[in-house]
């Protein structure tokens, strides 16, 4: 058996860039030379396996080295916005978002890259559900692993319609089209479900990964617990505007952690510190070097993309902060960042960022944030404000506010001015961690890159896009089309 469980991790892990959401090469007969589909599967410790296999695919390379797992996601969703600023093309990573000329383009990567790792993820989901039933060994590790499984798939569907659907509005979504839902292994061709009918899903899968998980302990932070998945309840009431269940879920999901400390915001962002929920921790043998989230986003490590076109701040978002909140003390107005101790060779653009560092120059790992505390904060505070309850939305906010600025004397706007402040924080908060497009999607809102520091040359002069844009929804992938006869293309 030890030896099948090693065999069958290099399975779980291997497999999982193989799979489509139109393949059938997930599971073959024989997936190994020695191990088959059944012996994969049939055990609660083989389906935890898989589950560890999709926790490392977060980070596991989908194609060029700019499109690792879910941080390479991040990163092009900010570039679609105003307040992640590329300071050069550099070597061209994520520039088709930043142009806006990625996501109108079937044939692209950056719309292909999403579609095959989300239905990737989708699959192996599918396949530890549809197993789980018959599973033999321990009852909690089999639990564990359905509840991750369908946290999983959840998790990713959300993420699927918010990129290939149109935005949720209450009422309006059940004939506009989002992506296949697909909750079974089979292969068979499947139309385009609605928006309405994918929130139906994720909500019922929410659901069972809650009474799955409950009660049990996680190995470490890059797996499930309940206070994650009610984090993921709050980000998808959130977005369909449902104010009551968004703040409900957001304060029980942060209950019993606190708020990081000044110095620590300071030091690099790691998981260590309390306020991360969620993250996909990159060990030293499993790193890739140019193709980890902090090749791209760091300061410090000596990439190309970094020494060329480090990632700075929207001179406008930063300005309209004090120097006392620590969130402006990461950010370098004269891009010298004097105590890093850059390398010469490292190009200094104003505005460059170092909320995030990577373990040194030459090793480009980060933790990267699947979830933190401080969302919560700022997702209850967003909800509670714009359900009505501004009085209980402060008391949430300020708190929250005067950890990160001890000087803040707490919020005297009202109505939408002070929704506006709250929205303010989350764009500073959660800079890089790749909510811009969704956020500017889900209000309907335009993108505005004015009277910044964006370089005409970088952004092919794209500083105003309609929120009526059909861009704001992915085009469908020419592969899954020629693929799958049932699925239609959205607007061009």
């Amino acid at each position: 058996m030890k030896n099948i469980k090693k065999i069958t991790a290099v399975f779980a892990l291997l497999l999982l860039a193989l799979l489509s959401s139109c393949r059938s090469d997930f599971l073959e007969t024989t997936p190994t030379r020695s191990v088959g589909a059944d012996a994969a599967t049939g055990t609660a410790d083989n389906l935890m396996l898989i589950i560890n296999g999709m926790h490392r695919n977060l980070y596991y390379r989908q194609g060029g080295q700019g499109y690792s797992g879910i941080g390479g996601q991040f990163i092009i969703q900010d570039s679609y916005g105003e307040d992640l600023v590329h300071t050069a093309t550099g070597l061209n990573w994520h520039i088709d978002a930043v142009r806006w000329q990625a996501q109108g383009n079937e044939n692209s990567f950056t719309v292909e890259y999403p579609y095959t790792f989300y239905y990737q993820m989708i699959r192996n989901a599918n396949t530890v559900i549809a197993n789980g039933a018959t599973a033999t060994g321990d009852t909690a590790t089999r639990d564990k692993a359905l509840g991750e499984a369908y946290a999983y798939r959840a998790f990713m569907y959300f993420q699927l319609v918010q990129l290939y659907g149109k935005r949720y509005v209450a009422g309006a979504n059940g004939t506009n089209r989002a992506v296949p839902l697909r909750l079974d292994t089979s292969d068979s061709p499947l139309a385009r479900a609605t928006v309405e009918e994918v929130y139906t899903q994720i909500w019922a899968d929410l659901d069972q990964a809650y009474t799955l998980l409950n009660g049990k302990s996680r190995v470490a932070k890059s797996h499930f617990d309940t206070k994650v998945v009610d984090g993921l309840r709050a980000r998808v009431a959130l977005t369909q505007g449902k104010w009551a269940q968004a703040a409900q879920y957001a304060k029980a999901a942060r209950a019993g952690y606190t708020l990081m400390s000044n110095a620590d915001y300071k030091s690099g962002f790691t998981v260590a510190n309390g306020e991360w929920m969620w993250a996909s921790i990159i060990v030293a043998d499993q790193t890739d070097y140019f193709g980890n989230f902090g090749a791209y986003m760091s300061r410090n490590y000596n990439s190309s993309t970094i020494r060329l076109a480090p990632k700075a701040m929207s001179k406008s978002l930063y300005s309209s902060f004090p120097a006392t909140d620590v969130r402006t003390q990461v950010v370098d107005p004269t891009g010298a960042h004097t105590a890093l101790g850059l390398p010469s060779n490292f190009a200094k653009f104003p505005y460059t960022s170092q909320k995030f560092l990577a373990v040194s120059v030459s090793d480009s790992r980060t933790d990267v944030p699947l979830m933190r505390a401080s969302e919560m904060y700022l997702i209850e505070a967003e909800a509670l404000a714009r359900a009505g309850d501004e009085a209980g939305s402060k008391a949430v906010f300020n708190l929250f506010e005067k950890n990160r600025n001890p000087a803040y004397a707490g919020a005297v706007t009202t109505g939408q001015a002070y929704i506006d402040e709250v929205m303010k924080s989350r764009r500073f908060e959660l800079w890089g961690e790749g909510f811009r497009f969704f956020d500017l999607k889900r209000l309907n809102q335009p993108l505005n890159r004015n009277g910044s520091n964006h370089s005409a040359t970088v952004i092919n002069n794209v500083y105003d896009v309609p929120a009526d844009d059909k861009r704001w929804e992915y085009l469908i992938p020419r592969k899954e089309l020629n693929a799958n006869p049932l699925c239609t293309q959205n607007p061009t």
